[in-house]
Order: structure tokens, then C-alpha cells, then sequence
């Protein structure tokens, strides 16, 4: 295993090539759940098992898929995946299967799977694909937990459903609206994205 290309992935798809603030894919998913920690927690678990195992299988049987319909396969696998993690949430987790509604299901048009299956899966082994599916999905988990922490937090005075601010704490009713998410989104880029921008330059 060349340890090095497996931490290079890691550290792209967190940091100079992280799947939100860099690509800025999966943008939908941040106005959707992230009002609420636990919903954001579970989304993000979907889409990244979701990329995993997509990238697996796709990498695994890419020489046997007819070029002219590669995405319609890419996408036949992808849903398998989602229907699997959506049947799980429906069996174990009904609550938060009923909070979340069809977003799970709306996994299947997220462009990160599609795009790293695309970029990625298409033209490398099996394992190197599951690794890259997985960091993609940390790199968009991190994100949006980071912006549903501040919104619930904010928003509705507790974090995993665990009030922690004071009684006297009056909640923004904007970090519960929608609007708010690329109001947070927006600054959390600004913050990261600023080093990076600073140290392309210094490099010039």
C-alpha cells in the first residue's frame, strides 16, 4: 500500500480540494438539513458510505461497462447504495428516516458521487476508489457539520438536541431559515479558503 498517495487523497479532497468549499458541490444538502446536528450527521454518513462503496464498484467493473452507457450504470449503482442506506435509516432510525424525508433519496443527484465516480473511480483500482469515496465524504461531512453546529447552536440554543445555552438565550430565527446556511457557508470559505488563496500567491 504507497501510504503517501492514500494521505495525498486524504488531504485533498479535505483541505486544496475539499468536494464544498473548493468544487462547491453538494451546495443543496447545506440548505436542506442543516439546522439540526443529528440530521446533518446522518446525510453526510449517507453520502460518503454512498461515495465509498459507488467508487468500489464502479472501479471494479469498469472495464466490463460499455462506454455509451457508463453513467447510466454509474448512476444504477449509486442509487443501489442510497436505497440501501435510505432502507437502514427506515428499519433502525425511523425518526430521523421521517425528519430527513426525501432528501436521503436525494443523495442519488448529489454531483460529489457522480463527479468522484467520473474523476476518479474511472480510472483507478478498486481499493484507491473506496479510499478516495471516503475522504470526499469526510471532506463534504466536515463542512456542513461544522455550519449545522453553528445553526442549531444559534438557531435553537442546543447541540444534538442537548440544550447548553442559558434560559435567558433568545434563538435567531434566521439560523433556522434556510438562507442562513450560505450566509455560514459563505464565511466558513472566506476563513478557510483565505490561506489557501495566500499561499497560491506566495508560491507566484
Amino acid at each position: 500500500m504507497n501510504t503517501k498517495k492514500y494521505g495525498k487523497i486524504l488531504s485533498e479532497n479535505l483541505f486544496s480540494n475539499n468536494p464544498v468549499f473548493v468544487q462547491i458541490l453538494g451546495i443543496c444538502s447545506t440548505l436542506a438539513v442543516t439546522n439540526n446536528f443529528i440530521n446533518t450527521l446522518v446525510m453526510a454518513s449517507g453520502v460518503t458510505l454512498s461515495t465509498a462503496f459507488s467508487n468500489f464498484t464502479i472501479s471494479a467493473i469498469k472495464d466490463l461497462i460499455p462506454r455509451k452507457v457508463r453513467m447510466i450504470v454509474q448512476v444504477l449503482i449509486i442509487s443501489f447504495y442510497v436505497i440501501i442506506f435510505d432502507l437502514f435509516l427506515k428499519a433502525f432510525v425511523p425518526q430521523v428516516s421521517k425528519v430527513l424525508g426525501p432528501y436521503v433519496g436525494l443523495i442519488i443527484t448529489n454531483c460529489i458521487l457522480m463527479g468522484r465516480a467520473e474523476a476518479f473511480a474511472q480510472a483507478n483500482p478498486p481499493l484507491l476508489s473506496f479510499w478516495d469515496g471516503i475522504s470526499s465524504g469526510l471532506g463534504y461531512m466536515y463542512v456542513l457539520c461544522t455550519i449545522a453546529f453553528v445553526r442549531e447552536l444559534l438557531g435553537f440554543g442546543t447541540i444534538l438536541n442537548i440544550r447548553v445555552m442559558p434560559d435567558s438565550f433568545l434563538p435567531w430565527t434566521i439560523m433556522v431559515m434556510a438562507p442562513s446556511a450560505f450566509f455560514i457557508l459563505g464565511i466558513f470559505i472566506w476563513i478557510v479558503k483565505g490561506p489557501l488563496l495566500q499561499k497560491g500567491g506566495n508560491r507566484k
